[in-house]
């Protein structure tokens, strides 16, 4: 993506302005839109060169490449943590399964992950769609606090496939498992000096 034209690189006679807060000053001489961005210290940055008179807004150009650079940055972290993890179901599937399997993808969806949900058709079971569409709906409803429905259930061959997306990012995950360890680490490292304490004042009762 190009950069915008900013300050003296702004060739036109006149800009359509908006303030620093997003209020619309109107239609301004560059030369004089250039003057208040001096006078404020902030910059010109042309936001939408192609209208008639191109859009300019007063901001501080440095602080916004950087806040954008920090988004993007944190967006590709979330991007490349989160993965698809993948269950399949049977449609005449026991409660115990059902149990167990949700209970996987509820852990995957708290982890951050999505979740695709897999329903393989045997034999006649092609012909009753409608079965699977309530096993996927089940399955959803059972980890409601978890995720929500990002792909609804459709027909792929002798699958119908569902994609779950988890209700908290990826990162907020890891960071509350991070966490989580570090407490416990101090939790082992005060039981251990609580031992130790323990172990020399024996030693020093039988000095």
């Amino acid at each position: 993506m190009t950069e915008p034209r900013i300050n003296e690189r702004i060739r036109v006679p006149e800009v359509r302005l908006v303030g620093p807060g997003g209020e619309q000053v109107g239609v301004v001489r560059v030369e004089d839109a250039l003057r208040l961005a001096q006078e404020a210290d902030l910059d010109l940055v042309e936001v939408a060169p192609d209208a008639r008179p191109p859009v300019a807004k007063l901001m501080d150009y440095g602080k916004f490449k950087y806040e954008n650079a920090q988004k993007e940055r944190a967006a590709r972290r979330n991007q490349a943590n989160t993965q698809m993890k993948e269950v399949q179901f049977r449609l005449k599937i026991d409660d115990h399964d059902f149990e167990t399997k949700t209970g996987h993808v509820a852990r995957w969806l708290h982890g951050g992950d999505k979740v695709k949900v897999v329903i393989v058709f045997r034999g006649r079971e092609q012909s009753r769609p409608e079965m699977g569409v309530r096993l996927l709906e089940r399955v959803a409803e059972a980890v409601a606090e978890q995720g929500t429905v990002e792909a609804r259930p459709r027909i792929d061959g002798r699958r119908m496939n569902m994609v779950l997306a988890p209700v908290r990012k990826k990162a907020d995950a890891v960071n509350e498992m991070r966490k989580r360890r570090e407490a416990e680490r101090d939790e082992r490292r005060a039981r251990k000096a609580e031992r130790s304490e323990r172990i020399a004042e024996r030693a020093a009762k039988s000095e």
